[in-house]
């Protein structure tokens, strides 16, 4: 029986280059994605014994297509790990890699496992149409296939139709409420532009990207290293065509890949003889009205401080995930006590992509190779979740 709480560590952590949609990752399946993460991850640390890893939770936010029947379960087997490692899936919309990293955690922390592999993948590229079965036998009509690339889809009559806004929507219902111009959006859009085109310049990438064999894709595949304030500003509403402010340039967009951590206890550490990048603080997660889901990170973060017994002024590195421009600056607002240096020092999805399974993954890999290049610091990874949640994590060198 275990009597006590045990610390955690991210020991490692990688991912693919992200794809644009119909990009480089496009011939790509979602399984294959994951399998390629878990098997480099558990590849670059030889002296730890595959058959010691008590567990694969990936996060996948579809389901629906080539990721079907538990991915991660394929990946561990795709990957060539023993028969023996497990692997389970995990669903919380965009935060599902960030879920699985939590329950790996957890597992961990309380003496269910040891030794954990926790990510996830997402290949927008492939999601599959689908079509619902017929209400009646032998239909005479014309059916409808559903696009499970994003957002809502078979929306349930009872849900309230302000809950149910696209996502597009939402961000605009965020910048009413803060007051956020397009001006704003577009300015911390290029910013994440730069950021992310110098970081792989800077060579910043280099520890935790695990390029594809086979695959021409050197790096993030929606980084625009020549985009301008000129540029972004000639860019149409894309959701508002009347008095809108959310474009395609100030908004995340639909990408492919996969990432992967591995986490352990102080014995599982032992086993890889590494140095770990980081350890693992406190987790939290919260709902929000699910039109206003791009607030989601403001409660769920001030939570995971208080647990972790932390303040803003403790930070020294933020991973907030930028679903559309809007919307992390919305929550910025929310965070006086937060210096905004200190938030994507190196990028952000706006550049790098948001493929939905795997960005809260990336982002604590991200977050735990910053903190180790550092040797020290407080880092928060944080995301927005669609319908209405918020996640947030705190790691510690």
């Amino acid at each position: 029986m275990n009597d006590r709480i045990r610390d955690v560590y991210i020991v490692d952590a990688v991912r693919t280059p992200v794809g644009k949609y119909g990009g480089a990752l496009a011939g790509v399946r979602p399984d294959d994605l994951a399998a390629h993460v878990v098997r480099s991850l558990v590849g670059r640390t030889p002296e730890l014994d595959p058959a010691r890893v008590d567990d694969v939770v990936l996060g996948n936010a579809n389901g629906a297509g080539e990721e079907n029947r538990d991915v991660a379960r394929m990946a561990v087997l795709l990957a060539g790990l023993p028969v023996s490692v497990p692997g389970a899936t995990v669903n919380r919309l965009c935060a599902s890699g960030m879920e699985a990293v939590v329950q790996a955690y957890r597992a961990v922390a309380v003496g269910d496992a040891s030794v954990v592999v926790a990510g996830g993948v997402e290949s927008m590229s492939r999601a599959p149409w689908v079509l619902p079965k017929a209400e009646r036998a032998f239909p005479a009509g014309h059916q409808q296939l559903y696009s499970t690339t994003l957002g809502w889809r078979m929306t349930n009559p009872a849900m309230p139709e302000r809950w149910t806004v696209s996502l597009g929507e939402g961000a605009e219902l965020v910048a009413d409420k803060h007051g956020i111009g397009r001006e704003a959006q577009d300015a911390f859009a290029l910013a994440s532009h730069e950021k992310a085109a110098r970081a792989w310049k800077d060579g910043a990438f280099e520890a935790e990207v695990v390029p594809l064999p086979g695959v021409e894709l050197p790096r993030d595949e929606c980084v625009r290293d020549t985009t301008s304030a000129e540029a972004l500003a000639a860019l149409k509403p894309a959701f508002r065509r009347s008095g809108g402010t959310v474009t395609a340039g100030n908004s995340s967009p639909l990408n492919d890949g996969a990432a992967a951590l591995l986490l352990c206890d102080e014995e599982g550490l032992r086993a890889t003889g590494r140095e770990p990048l980081a350890r693992v603080r406190a987790s939290a997660v919260t709902g929000i009205e699910p039109d206003l889901y791009g607030l989601g990170p403001v409660e769920a973060v001030r939570r995971v401080l208080a647990k972790a017994g932390r303040g803003f002024g403790d930070l020294t590195h933020v991973e907030l995930n930028e679903a559309f421009a809007a919307q992390a600056l919305g929550c910025l607002a929310e965070w006086p006590e937060l210096d905004p240096a200190l938030v994507n020092q190196r990028g952000g999805a706006i550049a790098i992509g948001h493929p939905l399974g795997c960005s809260g993954a990336r982002l604590a890999g991200s977050l735990a190779h910053q903190l180790a290049a550092a040797g020290s610091g407080t880092g928060l990874a944080t995301l927005c979740v669609g319908v209405g949640q918020g996640q947030a994590l705190i790691l510690e060198r």
